[in-house]
């Protein structure tokens, strides 16, 4: 950043020497998102100025020395990157390091390669293990054919060549476990001289305790365990004698847990289901006192002699040698620390289950030969003298603590043992491999080494800071682009999941700004949208306008989905695209059908400065309106293709626009300057339509070149389940081919199957009479049926639209209007659907059945009066999980909220 040191240890003892200064600030301390930890922890796991394990208090600068000052004439502009992608989790970079949830950096690359230029500052407040800083760089360092792959690519989906160039990334997270991820993941180190001290480690911790895993073979030759298997023993309800569960329970033939075996005893019929925890108490020699937990025996050993594997069942030796290690006094330097710090006796978390006797404590996580093995190793990492090297070593042997402990399945059908922890989740199951620390760490060292060889880090091209994402030390409008996959609701309780880790680095996450659906912290959906939207304020502060946010979402439940939609328009982000992620291997709950298997990928914009300056003064005018549709059709992808199809773009269509309209202005505290019907004849005069679909006038040459070599235009794929959907099922039929509705009441019974419980039935003829036109037979046929009628029959082909024939053709077909007619109905609609919200208001029951429409219709009615008592009052009559879910009256009520105060 402008300076010059001897040396790199003299460089980080410079600024080693301002943090701690900065530390004895208690207003620094007082920061939201501040770990928990003592001055000397945080300083001896940092690496200023490019990682702070607490608030990095060098962004500024760093954004100073490296960033460029908005400009608003600079000319920048992009499209979203409006392609679906799909990357594995296969690259060995990517597998360098575990983490609860990492999107691969090369489905990353795309993207910053889009929306930025070499040198650029792109930010991820949410970052994990980093992998925004590692594709960051990745575009700089990309070796020659993968370039070439993704040119050719890119080429054969129209776009031009990306400029290739590492940019700058900025990292955060508030949690420390995953801060530090993300630093040693982009901060170069000496790969050689880490890879000799790993190994000088390993060799020494198997001196010292290498005898810990020895067993004698058949022939009288000692071999290396690489793991033992533990089982948890149950009482037989029947006769309370004691159960291994494995030894009755697992089939060796299909090394599978059979539904049910016979009692050893007294040969009952059990089940898993039926077994009782046989709890016995264990002495904690690390702390001196006892505590409660499940009997376990080791029942079988696999190991290695002369390179070849083995497995055998204990003998004398082996059990009197699990003996002499409990008998051992306890290793110094394990942590002990109580689970997410609760008081003694208490549940700790989301994690906790009760009715069984769970862990409390980190080392309760440990028998007692795994908790010498990494007490040993971790200390010898600790004590070496080269800050970066000791800190990649903490890295390497981070990654065997989960794998060491209890949370260890033994899965007999798998090749490996390695890691068989269930991703995501804090369980100590029935079965139990106890890994030596060689058969995990000698195979990672080797892959760790070999990953990082080939795509050495760039010197200060990456600065990671650990604290939340809603206070960030960056100047406004400083940054260039935005790529965050931020926590979605309960999915993942990541300060609980990170706990463990952070023990053994001893700075803690402050759960108390964590962006979380959570009952163990009086957290629930509201709470969440909250926190989320004040992290999205800050994005969109120090964004510069006119730029790009890309978010990764991964969630199942709508009510998540409205959340994140309303918490980035509240912020001030417009929504310009989404698309798909397939990160091809799925993780325990994605396996499990709790989320959903693809992400996806939200392209949002933060609105011009010349946009933001027409409405600073907070006044709301038509030509205002107008601006912003035009800046936001230019910021929509104008041609997406599936092979030989073209993709109907939703946010062109005018029912969209409207919609985006409307929440621009509502989300802003503003009036909306004109209704439907001026909104939807204005459209179809300023902008010209191709397909139902609405572009600037300069887009139409493109659309329509590359419509030309499409075969077929896609329709949107609907499911309906209300009325809006109806609506637009309808309009899709009609636009298709205009016709009776004889014709088109049984395909509409078909798709009523998932018709919400809490919306009132509308009938088809209704959905017709307030949204189309019927041709009765009176006058010329309307352009919309013509056209269908003269290219499906050769008879109508040529004839006028007085024509009889083509008349008694027409007759009686339903047909979509044009936007002047369609504004006209839209009035008459929306008086009849505030006739049907009148009642709701009289009624002083909650509303079980309703129509949603006309609630949206009111809520609308009620702001432009500035009437927000109303919508709270109805609020409060509807289901919350109908509320939550509904992205135009959650928008209402959460504006009503504010101006309610």
């Amino acid at each position: 950043m402008g300076q010059t040191f001897p040396s790199d240890e003299a460089r980080r003892e410079h600024y080693l020497e301002l943090l701690a200064e900065k530390l004895k600030d208690p207003e620094f301390r007082a920061t939201p998102g501040f770990p928990k930890a003592e001055d000397e922890d945080i300083l001896r796991l940092s690496d200023p100025p490019y990682f702070t394990a607490c608030p990095n208090p060098f962004l500024e600068e760093f954004v100073r020395h490296h960033g460029r000052a908005f400009d608003p004439i600079e000319g920048y502009h992009r499209e979203p990157f409006a392609v679906d992608v799909s990357e594995g989790k296969t690259d060995q970079l990517y597998r360098a390091h575990g983490y609860h949830t990492k999107v691969p950096h090369l489905a990353i690359v795309p993207s910053i390669l889009h929306y930025t230029e070499p040198g650029d500052l792109v930010l991820d407040g949410f970052a994990g293990s980093g992998m925004t800083g590692v594709a960051a760089q990745w575009c700089g360092t990309a070796p020659q054919e993968y370039k070439k792959k993704l040119e050719a690519q890119w080429r054969k989906e129209g776009h031009a060549a990306p400029e290739w160039g590492a940019r700058r990334a900025i990292l955060g997270d508030l949690g420390p476990a995953a801060t530090f991820i993300a630093a040693n993941y982009n901060i170069p180190f000496d790969v050689e001289e880490f890879a000799g001290a790993a190994q000088r480690i390993l060799d020494e911790v198997e001196d010292e305790l290498g005898w810990m895993y020895e067993t004698r073979h058949a022939d009288g030759s000692i071999g290396r365990i690489n793991y033992t298997v533990w089982s948890e023993v149950f009482t037989c309800p029947d006769c309370s004698s004691e159960v291994v569960f494995l030894e009755q329970a697992l089939d060796p033939a299909t090394k599978k847990v059979k539904e049910a075996f016979p009692c050893p005893s007294c040969h009952s019929r059990l089940s898993k289901r039926r077994l009782d925890q046989r709890l016995v108490q264990h002495y904690d020699g690390i702390r001196g006192t006892s505590f409660t937990a499940p009997k376990r025996v080791a029942v079988m050993i696999e190991y290695t002699v002369d390179g070849t594997k083995h497995t055998k069942s204990l003998d004398a030796a082996d059990r009197k040698l699990v003996q002499r290690i409990n008998d051992a006094p306890s290793p110094g330097g394990m942590p002990h620390d109580r689970m997410m710090h609760a008081p003694e006796g208490e549940p700790w978390g989301d994690e906790w289950r009760a009715g069984v006797a769970a862990f409390t404590h980190v080392n309760h996580l440990f028998l007692p030969r795994s908790c010498h093995a990494v007490a040993a190793i971790w200390s010898r990492a600790e004590n070496w003298p080269n800050h970066r090297v000791r800190n990649m070593l903490y890295f390497f042997v981070e990654q065997a603590i989960w794998g060491m402990s209890l949370m260890s399945r033994y899965a007999p059908t798998h090749f490996s043992q390695v890691n068989r922890y269930m991703s995501g989740r804090l369980r100590v199951l029935s079965q139990h491999a106890e890994c030596s620390p060689w058969y995990i760490l000698d195979g990672k060292l080797d892959r760790l080494t070999k990953a990082f060889s080939p795509t050495p880090s760039a010197p200060a091209h990456t600065t990671v800071h650990t604290g939340t994402c809603s206070h960030l030390p960056l100047p406004d409008a400083s940054i260039d682009y935005v790529f965050t996959d931020p926590p979605f609701g309960d999915n993942l309780a990541y300060a609980e999941l990170n706990f463990i880790n952070e023990a053994f680095l001893k700075v803690f996450t402050d759960q108390r700004p964590e962006a979380i659906v959570s009952e163990s912290q009086g957290k629930g959906l509201v709470e969440y949208q909250r926190l989320m939207q004040s992290c999205f304020h800050e994005y969109y502060r120090v964004l510069k306008p006119g730029r790009w946010m890309t978010v990764v979402f991964s969630n199942s439940k709508n009510s998540i989905w409205r959340a994140i939609q309303e918490a980035l328009g509240t912020a001030g982000f417009v929504a310009a695209d989404v698309r798909t992620l397939d990160k091809q291997q799925h993780s325990f709950n994605q396996a499990a059908g709790v989320s959903v298997k693809q992400d996806l990928i939200i392209s949002a914009y933060k609105p011009s400065a010349h946009l933001q300056k027409a409405f600073k003064l907070g006044h709301a005018t038509q030509e205002g309106a107008w601006a912003f549709i035009s800046e936001h059709l230019s910021n929509v992808p104008i041609f997406v293709g599936r092979g030989d199809e073209v993709e109907r773009v939703a946010e062109r269509s005018p029912q969209m626009l409207l919609d985006r309209m409307i929440a621009f202005h509502v989300l802003r505290g503003m009036g909306v300057p004109m209704d439907s019907k001026e909104f939807l004849e204005g459209l179809d005069q300023r902008y010209p339509e191709r397909d139902g679909m609405y572009f600037l006038p300069d887009q139409v040459p493109e659309y329509d070149r590359k419509r030309a070599r499409a075969e077929k235009l896609r329709q949107l794929e609907l499911f309906v389940s209300d009325e809006a959907s109806a609506i637009q099922w309808v309009r899709q039929q009609l636009m298709q081919k205009p016709q009776s509705f004889q014709d088109l009441q049984p395909q509409f019974m078909k798709e009523l199957q998932a018709w919400a419980k809490h919306e009132q039935t509308v009938e088809l003829h209704e959905i017709l009479e307030q949204n189309f036109l019927l041709f009765k037979g009176d006058g010329p046929v309307p352009s919309q049926i013509h056209s269908y009628l003269s290219t499906q029959y050769k008879t109508l082909r040529g004839l006028e639209k007085d024509d009889p024939g083509l008349v008694e053709k027409a007759k009686s077909r339903w047909y979509v209007p044009d936007p002047g007619k369609a504004g006209d109905l839209e009035k008459l609609r929306e008086r009849a659907l505030l006739r049907e919200f009148e009642t709701y208001q009289a009624s002083k029951k909650k509303l079980k059945q309703f129509r949603t429409e006309a609630v949206r219709a009111g809520f609308k009615a009620a702001y432009d009066q500035s009437d927000y008592e109303t919508i709270v009052s109805i609020a409060e009559k509807i289901p919350d999980s109908v509320l939550q879910e509904d992205e135009k009256l959650l928008m209402y009520y959460d504006v009503a909220l504010m101006r309610l105060g």
